[in-house]
């Protein structure tokens, strides 16, 4: 059993507030939810009590939050969870929310990795999108399935080599040799940064 420690207005939503359990932040939770079920410091409760109370009277507030949260770009199940986390919301609440957004259709991760995909191929090495999507909590398979369809790399390349490159003599040796190495910072392999030269190299 632990112990309710402190029960703190937050300072940027005065309807809520952040509980403490045994001198450490716990949750946070509605001010009339704590009213109701008569929470104080000193009260003895079980994380799972706790939970049970958030998850009953706090589902649909998170939920809402979650779907104006999604309103301006496409998120993904982690990038949810991390928003509902930060919130102060618990687990259950969390599985909660993100059970309903994918009834919805509002979340699916697969998609999102298709569409980030299909957006910075044009700008980024299939690598680099890789690890952005596994920043993001895209599974490994799903990454996986979303590169393999991906199209674009060289004109990918050359755009990011025209960037680099702008304002440079592409003359000088040693110009090209570090461009050739800032293609391969990048993520793009070998292969397709001397593609992105000799195309270069070509057009003079």
């Amino acid at each position: 059993m632990a112990e309710i420690t402190a029960i703190t207005p937050q300072l940027h939503d005065k309807t809520r507030c952040s509980i403490e359990v045994d001198g450490k932040f716990y949750c946070g939770m509605k001010l009339v939810t704590v009213m109701q079920y008569r929470l104080k410091v000193g009260s003895a409760v079980t994380a799972e009590r706790l939970s049970e109370i958030q998850l009953e009277s706090e589902k649909e507030t998170a939920l809402d939050k979650a779907l104006f949260h999604i309103t301006a770009t496409m998120k993904t199940e982690r990038e949810i969870r991390d928003f509902l986390k930060k919130k102060g919301y618990l687990e259950d609440v969390q599985d909660f929310v993100v059970g309903r957004m994918k009834e919805y259709h509002f979340l699916d991760d697969e998609a999102y990795a298709r569409a980030y995909a299909e957006n910075q191929g044009r700008k980024k090495s299939a690598r680099v999108i890789g690890m952005e999507l596994k920043r993001r909590g895209i599974s490994d398979e799903v990454i996986r399935e979303t590169l393999e369809g991906l199209t674009g790399e060289d004109e990918a390349a050359s755009a990011a080599l025209s960037k680099y490159l702008r304002g440079k003599d592409v003359t000088d040796e040693r110009v090209i040799r570090k461009a050739y190495a800032h293609l391969l910072s990048k993520g793009f392999d070998y292969e397709t940064a001397r593609r992105a030269i000799e195309g270069l190299c070509d057009e003079d």
